[in-house]
């Protein structure tokens, strides 16, 4: 029996080469190889990340590739992240295919082009916070944070930059400090090095990545892991060796806000954003980002109740590893583990995200709140807050139109369109009756198959997104600590 099970697609499921044709070797790790992967029905190239079930040797390795998985199918699609496409899994391998960036790694780039601005690593630096401050809005942090980690989509000047693997990530709830020693010797923050962190170890991890970008070498030195630990815990941080009397004010602030050592002083992404280094640069909005959380759930809120309805029918149908995030992402919210949320529980939890008035808060519960009992279930929170994009698997479609098609003819009756929203509150005839001539393409009065896809997967923004050495005296980056 395969340890997977429930995991990704079963064994006797569809197979990776029946999708993909599979090419050169882009990689290699501990656990298995990348390879680009052509998709045959649309021609895209992908990257095929294959982990040998015979390297995963203990249960926990299991449990990495697992939550490893879940991550992904969380934080996808988003401009910061090489996002997952599909996951498969055979007798040898599980094989996770994700957006192809093919345009190496930041440093290689800095190298090979020669010149490297302030401007330029504000760009750059911007994105990588952004990806953290879009991880954190859905209770994950990633625990490794290093230039390696992020390539670039392609080889032009305008090429975007993405987080390319999330293998040592992981879920967290506010105020739970976690003791495992994981991460990459020069970024790892402190309070990792003496077991008790948050999601603020990011935040460190980032600021050692702003500190190289700027002057091309590590803020915490040694000869060997104990030596850079060292360095660390004792965080003197050096301003006055060349480059950094000629580099910005701005910049060095910024710098120093991120690495201070109390973590509830340490700045969040969202204030990083917001730092005139990055502002004046022409790269950070006016006004607040919403969180993806807030966002997801104002665009639940805005659907039409037939539309709610068959989101809510198709996400039950969805794979452990495409909805467990959001289970953890509820469970963060649900803090006192009844199964639902409350309006305080809802209040306290979109605070940590972002400030809404009360008033506003109230209107997402409603909204969210598709049977009227004045909570939200896991059913309803799944519904409003899951990638739309996941919605678009074909069998996934079936089985959310067969739950609704009662008498099972292929079509979407008037009685039967009233029954689907009855879960939304009570429906008049009228109100029936506009719904269905809003999807009812041919006229003829009813909701067939086709129309019921062209609806499910209405345009919305969530389906419209969709080195290790810096040559500088051959300096290694990348010392590897463990769990």
């Amino acid at each position: 029996m395969s340890v997977w099970k429930d995991i990704v697609r079963k064994e006797d499921g569809p197979q990776l080469e029946q999708d993909y044709t599979l090419g050169r070797v882009l990689g290699k790790g501990a656990f298995g190889v990348v390879r680009l992967a052509l998709d045959k029905k649309t021609g895209q190239m992908y990257a095929c990340k294959s982990i040998s079930k015979a390297k995963l040797i203990s249960p926990e390795d299991v449990e990495d590739v697992r939550r490893e998985v879940d991550i992904l199918n969380l934080v996808s699609p988003h401009h910061t992240v090489a996002g997952l496409k599909s996951v498969y899994e055979d007798r040898n391998a599980v094989h996770i295919v994700m957006e192809l960036c093919v345009g190496g790694e930041l440093f290689e780039r800095i190298v090979s082009k020669g010149t490297f601005s302030e401007a330029d690593a504000a760009r750059f630096f911007r994105s990588m916070v952004e990806m953290v401050a879009h991880l954190h809005a859905l209770g994950v942090m990633h625990r490794d944070i290093k230039p390696e980690n992020f390539l670039l989509t392609d080889e032009t000047d305008a090429a975007n930059l993405k987080a390319c693997d999330f293998g040592l990530s992981d879920f967290f709830k506010p105020d739970q400090r976690v003791s495992a020693l994981i991460g990459s010797a020069y970024y790892v923050a402190p309070e990792v090095l003496r077991r008790s962190y948050g999601p603020e170890c990011d935040i460190w991890s980032l600021g050692v990545v702003l500190y190289i970008l700027l002057s091309g070498m590590p803020p915490f030195w040694g000869d060997d892991e104990k030596a850079i630990f060292t360095s660390i815990l004792r965080g003197n941080l050096d301003f006055a060796t060349p480059p950094w009397p000629q580099i910005s004010q701005p910049a060095k602030d910024l710098v120093r806000t991120i690495l201070n050592f109390d973590t509830k002083q340490r700045a969040t992404a969202d204030q990083i954003l917001q730092h005139p280094w990055l502002r004046e640069h022409g790269v950070a909005p006016d006004k607040p980002l919403d969180s993806v959380v807030i966002s997801r759930l104002r665009n639940f809120a805005g659907m039409t109740k037939l539309r709610k309805a068959a989101i809510l029918a198709a996400a039950q149908h969805l794979s452990y590893e495409e909805i467990h995030g959001l289970k953890e992402l509820f469970k963060s919210f649900d803090r006192n583990g009844d199964g639902r949320i409350t309006l305080d529980e809802l209040r306290a939890g979109l605070t940590r995200h972002n400030k809404l008035a009360d008033c506003e808060i109230e209107q997402i519960l409603r909204d969210i709140d598709v049977d009227g009992n004045g909570v939200i279930d896991y059913e309803e929170f799944l519904a409003s807050t899951v990638n739309l994009a996941l919605l678009e698997r074909e069998e996934v479609c079936m089985k959310a139109f067969a739950k609704l098609d009662k008498d099972g003819n292929g079509t979407l009756t008037a009685d039967e369109v009233a029954e689907a929203m009855g879960c939304t509150g009570r429906m008049s005839e009228q109100e029936v009756r506009d719904v269905i001539a809003r999807y009812d393409v041919n006229g003829d009065g009813i909701i067939d198959y086709s129309e019921f896809l062209k609806m499910l997967r209405e345009s919305d923004p969530e389906l419209r997104k969709a080195s290790s050495t810096l040559k500088r005296g051959e300096l290694a980056l990348d010392p590897v600590v463990h769990k």
